[in-house]
């Protein structure tokens, strides 16, 4: 468990680690990029090889506080002005062992941009397996990875007033929606693991995160929010005696029952308006697909809730065995693999599962009424870009500002194809009519679309000009068809285009 820290000292710390230009592109630098790629896949020697014998306080910190090699007390101090090597030790970061300073955590400088543009925040979190020379213990608390870069491009940038984190883990996502949300609560099974979000919330001078201990929603019992988010610790693990249980990736139940817990009991915690984020993975059963089960989920929900659910990935039993074995630290070929990739595979068998998918849920309190929005996708392509929560926000309000607009409302909308937007056509060697056209979304999920000659040229027409109406009556007779039956057919597809980005309303 993290002592409590101090404010002080974590000011004191903010303030040397700027003067040191301890930032992610600084390290970068000294390091090279391949190196730098190299730390992420927790191999640190090309970093140290490429730091050399360099005693600036960048490179000092650097091997301290990113690779986690012990490094001179006196170097400490120097690099460390304010803080020094004692300092260290009282936060919980580090301890002295003879003339050298022992890491106990890492803190990593970690770039980010939002709606408001880019910054920078200072992430402490347990060494990984590379300084640990080997499996983690079962408390470690994450630092920020690829899932936890994903769920924080994922947060709506739009303001709210009371926040969320479950699971908050080195507190990554409190501090995402604290500059969105007025007040966030933050919750953990682990006090080691909220320690290090209090920690990290004063490394970057953030106030109006609070933080709780507990389950699931245990600890906010009664209390409703505006927003929720949760990297939850969602992975499947088998409940044998054996294979370790990591409390940041592992919530204790059975399968993917605790992704189920949260979506059937997260619509009591969210004030009306309320939207709920979090990152999951769902078992195909018994034949009865991931995405139907999640659907089943929120139909089970007391209160009735809107659902975006998106597929990003999906992996067969074998491969999320191995996935997450090695993970723990546990490599192919060493010791104790075969054995625990055995444990998941039965795991799996027991429960007749044959595919494990990996998305997003978006989840919603409609503010009055019943909900109106319920899609679940897979979409297993490269995304376009590295934060989405702008998207999502716009797909919301486009869905929102379309539910109560009847055909003949749809027919007076002026609309706006989207800058992002490209079309390619397809031509067969001397055909003069293309045999594929093709619409692809620069921004958002990158999503590429076939579309027929009457939706191409509508697309290709929304300039902001004319109402769509005019422009479905005018392609109808450019291609000689019924007016009626092209709207009947168009208008739901036009409303799918504006849902998805490559249509915009007008502000």
């Amino acid at each position: 468990m993290l002592p409590e820290p101090d404010p002080a000292l974590c000011r004191d710390l903010a303030d040397d680690l700027r003067d040191a230009g301890f930032t992610a592109e600084a390290l970068r630098d000294a390091w090279g990029v391949a190196a730098d790629d190299a730390i992420a896949r927790g191999l640190r020697s090309p970093a140290a090889r490429a730091l050399g014998d360099r005693g600036d306080a960048l490179a000092v910190l650097g091997r301290l506080l990113v690779l986690g090699m012990p490094q001179a007390a006196a170097s400490v101090d120097q690099a460390l002005v304010r803080t020094g090597a004692e300092g260290l030790a009282h936060l919980g970061l580090a301890t002295p062992a003879g003339s050298s300073v022992q890491p106990l955590a890492v803190v990593r400088p970690q770039s980010y941009a939002d709606a408001s543009g880019t910054g920078q925040w200072w992430i402490a979190s347990d060494l990984d397996e590379a300084a640990l020379g080997g499996p983690l213990p079962e408390d470690h608390v994450l630092g920020v990875g690829g899932a936890s870069l994903t769920l924080a491009g994922l947060q709506l940038p739009t303001p709210a007033v009371r926040g969320l984190d479950i699971g908050a883990g080195c507190g990554i996502q409190a501090l995402r929606a604290r500059a969105q949300v007025g007040h966030v609560v933050a919750t953990d099974i682990s006090r080691r693991a909220l320690g290090f979000t209090r920690l990290n919330a004063l490394l970057n001078g953030v106030d109006g995160i609070e933080v709780r201990l507990g389950s699931l929603f245990e600890p906010v019992a009664g209390e409703q929010f505006d927003r929720i988010v949760s990297n939850p610790p969602f992975v499947i693990t088998p409940r044998v005696a054996g294979v370790p249980a990591y409390e940041y990736r592992d919530g204790g139940m059975v399968g993917d029952d605790l992704v189920a817990a949260f979506v059937t009991g997260v619509g009591a915690h969210l004030a009306p308006g309320g939207v709920a984020q979090l990152l999951g993975n769902w078992e195909t059963r018994n034949g009865v697909p991931g995405l139907e089960r999640v659907r089943e989920w929120v139909a089970s929900s007391a209160v009735l809730l809107d659902a975006w659910v998106v597929e990003r990935e999906s992996l067969d039993p074998l491969s999320y065995a191995e996935l997450w074995v090695r993970d723990g630290g546990t490599l192919p070929g060493s010791p104790g693999f075969a054995r625990l990739a055995d444990a998941w595979l039965d795991d799996f068998a027991a429960r007749g599962v044959t595919e494990v998918g990996f998305g997003y849920l978006l989840l919603r309190r409609p503010l009055e009424g019943s909900p109106t929005l319920s899609r679940y996708e897979s979409l297993h392509t490269a995304l376009a870009g590295d934060s989405l929560g702008a998207h999502l926000a716009a797909a919301l309000d486009a869905h929102d500002r379309l539910a109560g607009v009847d055909d003949a409302g749809l027919a007076a909308s002026v609309l706006v194809v989207a800058p992002d937007v490209t079309e390619a056509r397809h031509h067969l060697p001397g055909a003069e009519d293309p045999t594929i056209i093709e619409l692809r979304q620069g921004g958002g999920f990158g999503r590429s679309l076939s579309v027929d000659p009457a939706l191409a040229a509508l697309v290709g027409a929304c300039d902001g000009d004319l109402p769509v109406g005019v422009l479905v009556d005018a392609i109808a007779e450019l291609l000689d068809v019924g007016a009626a039956a092209l709207r009947a057919d168009l208008f739901p597809r036009i409303r799918e285009l504006a849902f998805t980005g490559f249509l915009r309303l007008p502000e």
